[in-house]
């Protein structure tokens, strides 16, 4: 097929997390190349004729979609998926529907709350209601991914407390934040990849702090996900196979993964995050339609755990929506 790999547009100055959407794109096209396909790369623009030339000049029969943010803020990433489907033209991930459910932290937990799935008490601005004095909480983006505003100081205990870190976040960061109860259990992410329309669940990995104080609150946070020569990121190992040593478990975490999957709608390929509460209780912390599938990101991982070598694991997205 001829393939047009779509992604955002990303400055050479941008970020490591921004840059990270040129890495997978690059790697997407060679693995689409090198398994007979016609693959080329573009920046997405949400112009509508600036997207119909485009499609027009590559004579493209689908679109591989990595837009992961537009003009930088990711809860516009469902413009790309919206447009293609608008114009006709068949696309890989997620719906833009599911990207924008998904994309709104606070609005996700309240769809998990209504469909009785296990997620984290959370509070937002400006009331901030029903913070619970003496409790710790994670204070995070409500819309951006990619561990922004991560570190040890985002875990804060009290209302005033919540309030200032969230006032520095915005000023710092811009968006909205809200704050989520904060779990020191054990941490698993969870890839799901669609095969024959319904979802595979993929090796399921724990993300383990090896050596973490006792004193630190346990993230993966920004230096841990994005600086591979950090301290962080060397303590912070993932580590697969629950399902020989914790059979209960893993179908457990796999059952809450799939009903995530069917209750926003998602397809081609997701991440559901989890954690144990303070009783060993699972609990879903977010849903990541369309992750990262750079060569060295979790998704790639779990698919080479699970005997998919990485062009098998592209085409398969690729495949899953024609």
């Amino acid at each position: 097929m001829r393939v047009l790999v779509l992604h955002s547009d990303v400055a050479p100055s941008a970020p490591a997390d921004e840059q990270d959407t040129l890495i997978a794109a690059k790697a997407v096209t060679t693995a689409l190349n090198e398994r007979g396909h016609h693959a080329t790369g573009a920046v997405f623009a949400p112009e509508p004729a600036m997207l119909r030339s485009l499609l027009h000049d590559t004579r493209c029969d689908i679109v591989f979609n990595l837009v992961e943010s537009v003009f930088g803020q990711g809860e516009l990433a469902g413009l790309a998926p919206a447009m293609l489907a608008k114009i006709g033209v068949p696309y890989t991930g997620c719906c833009a529907a599911s990207i924008a459910l998904t994309c709104d932290k606070p609005r996700t937990k309240q769809i998990f709350r209504a469909a009785g799935l296990p997620t984290p008490d959370w509070s937002e601005p400006p009331h901030w209601g029903d913070i619970v004095e003496g409790r710790r909480y994670i204070v995070k983006s409500a819309v951006e991914d990619a561990s922004l505003g991560l570190d040890d100081s985002a875990v804060v205990a009290g209302r005033e407390t919540v309030c200032e870190r969230a006032a520095l976040c915005v000023s710092r960061y811009g968006g909205s934040w809200f704050a989520e109860t904060y779990l020191d259990g054990r941490e698993f992410n969870i890839a799901l990849l669609e095969e024959a329309g319904t979802p595979r669940v993929l090796p399921i990995p724990e993300m383990r702090f090896e050596g973490w104080p006792a004193s630190r609150p346990r993230l993966v946070n920004y230096a841990a996900k994005w600086d591979e020569a950090s301290e962080d990121s060397a303590k912070t190992v993932r580590l697969f196979g629950i399902e020989t040593e914790e059979p209960t478990l893993a179908l457990a975490l796999a059952g809450l993964a799939t009903r995530t999957w069917d209750l926003f709608g998602l397809r081609g390929f997701a991440r559901v995050d989890f954690r144990l509460d303070g009783d060993g209780a699972l609990m879903i912390l977010e849903v990541n339609p369309n992750p990262c599938i750079a060569p060295d990101a979790g998704f790639a991982a779990a698919a080479a755990a699970a005997g998919l070598s990485y062009a098998d694991t592209v085409e398969r997205i690729l495949l899953a929506a024609v």
